[in-house]
């Protein structure tokens, strides 16, 4: 979930492992390389987008069918945070164990086997039906969310980087990243309602049309050149980028820029796991579009929101974020009071909209505090608190709901997650400002 977004990161042309000792010729295969035949980089930025966006859409694609997953195997609420919180597990192995790798092996070396795991996770979901089935196939759905998020925002940076040399500041890369990651994770419950609404067999037709979609973006991404030059990296022998580097005096700032991610996250997580049944329940509504509704919306307000204000300096964004999404927050538990769903879908959306503002903030902050070097590395260990922001409050929250309202949990929720949004901000404002005039002085 690639989430949830990895918004616009745009490394400097020095910096990029893959712009040192790799040089285009006209064919758009690397020097140094013998492959078969690629297409160019610049339509394998637009393949890769697309297969990011496929990969973030299956982390989703359950939100609508949770109440039917109930319904076949009898399990409660709980049940179901458990089973969602396994792609967070999954995720964040992802991330940690071979996240970082990209910027040493290669951006498509890590983005392969990704899709690689999700096609494996659709068929663990076809040919293992049943509650067991269901967490390991989610498991591997996150490893695969993972490796894709902490490495596919550098892959396009990368690809339009090389094919249009003259323009190292252009903001396309990571306006499209932003796009595809936060537009995927939007795609996928809707998706996943149609599928629901209106197609036989729907919990199998889903994950047959996932894994279909996913094996024609593993031929697209095998197709796509590599940025990165292993053979140079092989060349300066145990000069390797270190896994995890911030620049000096940092380690504060950075954590403060990651409690952006989390607290963001714990939105998205919370109506991603939860969302579908509060309609259900609340609201009386079982359709499965309107299921997938709630959480398409947020994210993508989520997205549009980032793409509306991403040329904000991360200040501007984090201050505006801090604004918005507790007003949307305010929204999500009013609407539980007086339960109506356009109440309910405004509500989501505003607070998606504010918690994409913070999330690209923090990780435009993170990025700017991380050695250039070890830039996939820092990223993935600030997706890896994000992403435990996503699944640990709806496990609390689904136990909580056993002992008490949906209206108080999420009043509950909603004023504990926004006043610490609003903490963070004024820290990771004041620590980020401090750190990088520090580092830049050091």
């Amino acid at each position: 979930m690639s989430a949830p977004s990895a918004p616009p990161i745009s490394p400097p042309v020095a910096s990029s492992p893959s712009s040192a000792g790799l040089r285009r010729p006209g064919n758009g295969t690397p020097v140094g390389r013998r492959r078969r035949p690629v297409v160019g980089h610049g339509v394998g930025f637009w393949f890769a987008a697309a297969a990011f966006t496929v990969l973030m859409a299956f982390g989703t694609e359950p939100t609508p069918l949770w109440p039917m997953y109930q319904a076949r195997d009898g399990f409660g609420t709980t049940t179901v945070t458990v089973a969602f919180a396994m792609m967070i597990v999954g995720a964040t192995a992802g991330f940690l164990t071979l996240g970082h790798l990209s910027d040493r092996l290669g951006r498509r070396r890590i983005v392969v086997p990704a899709l690689a795991v999700a096609i494996v996770a659709a068929l663990v979901y076809l040919m293992w039906p049943e509650l067991p089935g269901l967490l390991v196939g989610r498991f591997l759905n996150g490893v695969g969310v993972g490796l894709m998020a902490s490495t596919a925002t550098m892959y396009l940076h990368d690809l339009y980087q090389q094919e249009h040399p003259d323009r190292p500041g252009s903001a396309v890369p990571g306006v499209v990243a932003a796009a595809a990651n936060l537009g995927g994770l939007a795609l996928g419950p809707l998706t996943a309602g149609l599928i629901a609404q209106w197609a036989p067999h729907p919990l199998t037709t889903t994950q047959a049309a996932f894994a279909l979609a996913l094996s024609v973006s593993l031929v697209l991404v095998l197709a796509t050149p590599e940025t990165v030059d292993r053979t140079a990296r092989a060349g300066a022998g145990d000069d390797r980028p270190p896994r995890f580097a911030l620049r000096r005096g940092t380690g504060a700032a950075f954590a403060a820029a990651s409690a952006l991610g989390t607290f963001a996250f714990a939105l998205l997580g919370v109506i991603s796991a939860l969302g579908a049944i509060v309609i259900r329940t609340k609201l009386g509504i079982d359709s499965h579009i309107v299921g997938g509704l709630a959480p398409t919306l947020m994210f993508a307000a989520s997205a549009l929101g980032q793409l509306a204000l991403g040329a904000l300096p991360s200040r501007r964004l984090a201050a505006t974020g801090a604004v918005v999404f507790p007003l949307g927050l305010g929204l999500v538990a009013l609407s539980l009071h007086f339960p109506t769903l356009p109440l309910f879908l405004v509500a989501v959306s505003v607070a998606g909209a504010g918690a994409g503002l913070l999330f690209k903030s923090g990780i435009g902050w993170a990025g700017a505090l991380a050695v250039p070097a070890s830039r996939a590395g820092v990223l993935a260990v600030f997706f890896t608190i994000a992403y435990l922001g996503m699944g640990l409050p709806a496990i609390l929250l689904s136990v909580i709901i056993r002992h008490t309202s949906v209206e108080a949990t999420m009043t509950g929720f909603a004023v504990a997650v926004s006043v610490g949004a609003v903490a963070a901000v004024r820290v990771a404002m004041r620590l980020t400002e401090h750190g990088l005039g520090a580092a830049r002085q050091g």
